[in-house]
């Protein structure tokens, strides 16, 4: 296609398009963050009242969305929290316009969350990396959605220790989907398929090993969908190096959490942020630590 030509014969107009999209998208990955775990909480309150026949007082108990009926990924549209001012395409250009407002609302000067830039920033920089190591390619577009669905679901497990099929589900099928039309990653169907059956059965057998140890929940049932997402995209030889990796970078961080902040020992942390970021790791740098691996740890 002359697009992708257009995008291989010159590099840096290939990483500025990926960058600058990557961006717009961080922008739209804020609203999903936000939106995505209430729109399912009054959706399971909705079937909950249904099924008990009562009558549902309220959508959900977040105060800035429980006052409008409709609540999705489009309406209402973009507005300040506290005074409901509609946010303007101008002061919706991803993080230049933090920067012209000085990170307050242009109506009531309530403070804006840095959040918000420094997702649409990182964003910005993931999509760049896989740009650089993909070039222009039909692989590196499903890897950008692969890397921005990763984005989503480490923030909704952050703040929710929740992450949801509707991003879980779909992420399994286009990393088989990817792998059936072998756009040129270098993993079998069948190795993708084992992987996202294997991904699945590790972490539940994990769950229900500790569960019958201890009494308590080790994990939730989204931190096995995820992990068999990236084996269906990386296939079943990624999911100790990546089981591996996460343990480490979540223990690291736990530790430094308790230690740093006081973090109560027994405060649940979700592990979905570690898969999610040991994953993006073992996509792009997933040969060279596995090099490595075995010339210095095996060999």
């Amino acid at each position: 296609m002359e697009i992708f030509d257009l995008l291989s014969a010159s590099p840096g107009f290939l990483l500025t398009v990926c960058i600058i999209l990557g961006l717009l998208v961080g922008s739209f990955l804020n609203v999903v963050v936000y939106r995505l775990p209430i729109m399912l909480q009054r959706d399971w309150r909705a079937q909950c009242c249904d099924y008990l026949e009562i009558e549902n007082p309220t959508p959900d108990n977040n105060e800035s969305s429980a006052n409008f009926e409709v609540f999705n990924l489009q309406k209402p549209d973009s507005h300040c929290p506290l005074c409901n001012h509609k946010i303007r395409a101008w002061e919706n250009v991803p993080v230049l316009s933090y920067l012209f407002l000085g990170g307050k609302c242009s109506s009531c000067k309530t403070k804006i969350s840095i959040r918000y830039p420094a997702v649409e920033l990182v964003s910005g920089v993931l999509s760049g990396l896989v740009a650089i190591y993909f070039g222009a390619t039909w692989l590196t577009l499903a890897l950008l959605f692969f890397t921005w669905s990763l984005i989503a679901l480490t923030l909704i497990d952050f703040d929710h220790q929740l992450l949801p099929d509707n991003i879980t589900l779909p992420l399994i099928w286009l990393g088989l989907l990817v792998n059936t039309l072998d756009l040129g990653f270098g993993v079998t169907l069948r190795d993708a398929v084992i992987g996202a059956i294997a991904g699945y059965l590790v972490l539940w057998a994990f769950y229900w090993a500790f569960k019958l140890a201890t009494g308590k929940e080790g994990m939730g049932y989204g931190d096995f969908k995820l992990l068999s997402a990236l084996g269906a995209w990386m296939g079943w030889q990624s999911l100790l190096p990546t089981i591996i990796l996460s343990s480490l970078v979540g223990a690291v961080i736990g530790i430094g959490m308790i230690v740093l902040r006081g973090r109560d020992k027994s405060a649940p942390m979700p592990f979905g942020p570690f898969l999610a970021g040991a994953g993006f790791i073992m996509i792009i740098w997933g040969p060279q630590l596995s090099a490595f691996y075995m010339d210095n740890i095996v060999g």
